[in-house]
């Protein structure tokens, strides 16, 4: 019997809509990959199925289900954009449902993003799940395992079901920084299927790959650190690190962040080389948040020779490029830098708790970048507290002008853990009832409504925003120029699928 079988649900088309086809990511479940591998390393037996990549349907997954007999299912809900693991919700709770109709008494936990925001409304809604875990779940993976399951009231770090009664258990820590290498100690790459090489199911976004499709697989993503120290009103990314009981969470309140040492994640980049992957992303929020950390696994990948192999990305804010480290990052194989802008308007982006940086700070460090041979995925939000078709027009201004090789605007959207959920909840403004309407792509798709704003005035902005920047003939040409004729020839291609929206 298999002590455990992790679970990474699918649901593309409903976040992605026909972009899921042939041009969103496929990402590796990292999550899934650490759990999986921690523990294994204290002998439990540990198996993996990865529903998206794999493409399966109900029945292929049932009957693998009854193959491995696990004691424990556990989904691990996540994704390769913050709002993914919110959106993926419906297709894992579409499974579990169907995992319980056919009559597999299993009990099945949930870990993810929407669950540690929102554990009791998870049990409430959701009867397939037995329990949910609050934090990361490391350790408290751990102790359900080792009880057998036999007594959930002694598990810290869990919200549980006992009969009608939902009881949220007092939390877990999280790994402490320290034993980082220890108690994570990497990724259990070898449970992923593939065709015929390691991750080859696995895709990057069309930028990344040089909009190129060839570059995009074998493709992997790596974690140097987890967590944040910012608090940043839009975003939910620090509820891995929850440590208190609130019925609802905010990410802000565990905007903490830790690191693996750089000679243990070098030692995960080798493996990955080793199986001929060299397309990967950077998944940490803040690479280059601490000196100590990031320059000497540069240096090891640089003196190692993978950086002219290697076609990576990272995050930053901008407040965190330094000019004299980008040529030391561009040797190490970081070709891209995405780069959260938001907005326009230093008005809206000191509303949000983004940062006191300036456009004209912005457009000395997007010229520095890419004097420096580095491309740039600005991310930007149409539609934050504060916005108005001005402040949004501002926005597309802004990222026209900077003229960067990789462009992407969301609408704004309460996402569950984020201090904006809260506030738009205590506001009485209207929030998604459907996993799908946090989608950043999907029909259902639903930003918040401003004072200013409703959800169609973003959603239409916003759409015409990314037709008008990708149409243009100075980005164009850029592209030509950066990356040759069959880039451009493949954007092209991709505007034509057209989104379609509900609101």
């Amino acid at each position: 019997m298999m002590d455990v079988l992790f679970i990474s649900p699918g649901n593309a088309k409903n976040i992605y809509q026909d972009l899921s086809n042939d041009y969103s990511a496929i990402e590796p479940p990292t999550w899934a990959l650490l759990l999986a591998q921690s523990c294994r390393s204290v002998g439990y037996e540990v198996g993996l199925i990865d529903i998206n990549a794999e493409k399966l349907d109900k029945i292929s997954v049932i009957e693998r289900i009854k193959y491995l007999n696990p004691r424990l299912i556990c989904f691990v809900v996540y994704g390769q954009n913050v709002n993914a693991g919110i959106v993926n919700m419906s297709g894992a709770v579409f499974m579990s449902n169907f995992i319980k109709e056919v009559g597999i008494t299993t009990p099945i936990g949930y870990i993810g993003s929407y669950v540690q925001a929102l554990p009791i409304k998870s049990l409430e809604d959701e009867l397939s799940i037995d329990f949910v875990f609050t934090n990361e779940g490391v350790y408290a993976l751990r102790n359900v395992l080792e009880t057998n399951l036999k007594d959930l009231s002694k598990i810290k770090g869990i919200a549980w079901r006992d009969k009608d009664k939902i009881i949220m258990n007092p939390p877990e820590r999280i790994v402490p920084n320290e034993r980082m290498d220890v108690d994570l100690p990497g990724y259990a790459w070898d449970l992923l299927s593939f065709k015929e090489t390691p991750l080859d199911l696995y895709k990057s976004p069309m930028w990344h790959g040089e909009y190129d499709k060839e570059k995009r697989t074998p493709y992997a993503a790596i974690q140097t650190s987890l967590g944040c120290p910012h608090i940043c009103d839009f975003c939910m990314i620090n509820m891995i690190n929850r440590n208190n009981n609130d019925e609802i969470g905010v990410a802000s309140n565990y905007n903490i962040i830790r690191y693996w040492s750089p000679k243990f994640v070098i030692s995960e980049f080798e493996k990955l080389i080793s199986m001929g992957v060299y397309t990967i992303k950077i998944t940490d929020e803040l690479f280059f948040s601490k000196k100590k950390h990031f320059v000497p696994l540069c240096e090891m990948l640089r003196d190692r020779g993978y950086g002219e192999k290697l076609l990576m990305w990272a995050y930053s804010r901008i407040d965190y490029i330094r000019p004299e480290f980008l040529s030391l990052i561009r040797s190490a194989g970081i070709k891209w830098l995405a780069l959260g802008i938001e907005s326009g308007s230093e008005d809206v982006r000191l509303d949000i708790s983004k940062g006191k940086f300036k456009n004209d700070d912005i457009k000395k460090i997007i010229k520095d970048v890419h004097d420096a041979g580095i491309s740039v995925m600005a991310n930007y939000i149409f539609g934050l507290p504060g916005d108005t078709i001005e402040s949004m027009r501002e926005t597309l201004n802004l990222s026209i002008e900077l003229n960067t090789a990789g462009w992407c605007g969301y609408p704004a959207i309460a996402l569950p853990g984020s201090k904006l959920y809260k506030d738009v909840m205590l506001n009485n403004f209207s929030l998604p009832t459907l996993y799908e309407e946090f989608s950043f792509h999907g029909y259902h798709t639903k930003p918040i409504e401003t004072e200013l704003l409703t959800a169609s005035d973003i959603l239409k902005f916003r759409d015409s925003a990314y037709e008008i920047y990708h149409k243009n003939t100075i980005f164009l040409e850029k592209i030509k120029n950066t990356f040759g004729q069959k880039a451009v020839d493949n954007i092209l291609e991709m505007l034509k699928i057209k989104i379609k929206r509900k609101f």
